[in-house]
């Protein structure tokens, strides 16, 4: 039986944060049943953009930061890594102030590199990952609640595609954007082969609306973790009351059967249903999946744009 574990948090203070981290661990023994002295840890959170910081877009840094902190404490050496669509993980990390905590912590991060992974899938039988994500002794996958505009909700499982190295993404978009159920399955199946040992949710505000850039902060006050990331997507659908047939990577999971019914998961703290959300906002509309080759083309030399000719600049103006 998978477990969930589910707590109330209202705070980016650094030691708020240590002590709600601290009580949302407890069911399993803290950080030190994850990590162990030596270990390389990979910490993967939601670096989608550096252009609206103030948007509650990507996963705060307070709270990476206070991961990383119990990593080191635990014996553990942290790298925070992803692969967002426009510029360098280093870029979008500085743009949404996570210097302080990568410069305090001494906290490297690596800009991912592709390799080809078999899988289990009988729909996919390799996908091309991050090989410092697939290589690490650990992965601690620190995701955002938001809307999201192709997909309906992203979670745990949907921020693991940042494992997906590069322009890669576009292509899939590509490859297997005309079938939302493929593409699903694509993701669910990418979440299966990184299998990230922990996820820690960032709930406590999310991003509800015309996401995953364009809508609006929502403060929910939930802090989420489990050691099974498609529990952890089943349950929070329950708590935002969405429909769980309108999000493909909860179909999927349940078509290949890794989503557990809500029954079969331990709530060792709260319960999805003491943590309820009303009206939680959804796309107005969704929009198609698939990119065109134009697209890809145009998504490429912007992100080539951003990394070699922006990001630069910015980094030289602030010296």
């Amino acid at each position: 039986m998978s477990t969930v574990s589910l707590i109330r948090a209202h705070s980016y203070h650094p030691k708020t944060l240590e002590t709600s981290l601290t009580t949302l661990l407890e069911p399993w023994g803290g950080m030190a049943a994850f990590v162990k002295p030596g270990d390389r840890v990979l910490l993967k959170p939601n670096l989608l953009t550096g252009s609206r910081p103030t948007q509650e877009c990507v996963t705060r840094p307070e709270l990476v930061a206070v991961v990383a902190q119990q990593v080191i404490e635990a014996g553990g050496k942290p790298f925070l890594g992803d692969s967002p669509a426009f510029g360098s993980a280093f870029g979008v990390a500085r743009a949404n102030g996570y210097l302080p905590l990568i410069e305090s912590l001494n906290l490297p991060i690596v800009e991912f590199h592709g390799k080809r992974y078999q899988t289990v899938s009988e729909g996919f039988d390799h996908l091309r990952l991050s090989k410092e994500a697939m290589e690490a002794d650990v992965v601690i996958n620190l995701p955002k609640v938001k809307s999201h505009a192709q997909l309906t909700l992203t979670m745990g499982v949907k921020n693991l595609f940042g494992c997906v190295p590069g322009k890669m993404k576009a292509w899939w978009h590509l490859e297997a954007g005309k079938d939302v159920n493929r593409f699903g399955e694509m993701l669910v199946e990418t979440a299966r082969a990184i299998n990230p040992n922990l996820t820690i949710l960032d709930g406590i505000i999310g991003h509800e609306g015309n996401g995953p850039v364009k809508g609006q902060p929502r403060e929910l006050g939930i802090l989420a973790a489990s050691d099974h990331v498609f529990s952890l997507d089943r349950t929070m659908v329950e708590i935002l009351q969405v429909n769980p047939s309108l999000i493909p990577t909860i179909t999927a999971s349940q078509r290949l059967g890794l989503c557990p019914e809500l029954t079969d998961i331990h709530y060792p703290l709260l319960t999805p249903q003491e943590l309820q959300v009303s009206n939680w906002k959804l796309p107005d509309v969704l929009v198609p999946i698939d990119f065109g080759a134009p697209r890809v083309l145009k998504s490429t030399l912007r992100h080539l744009y951003i990394r070699w000719i922006k990001e630069p600049i910015a980094a030289y103006s602030q010296k």
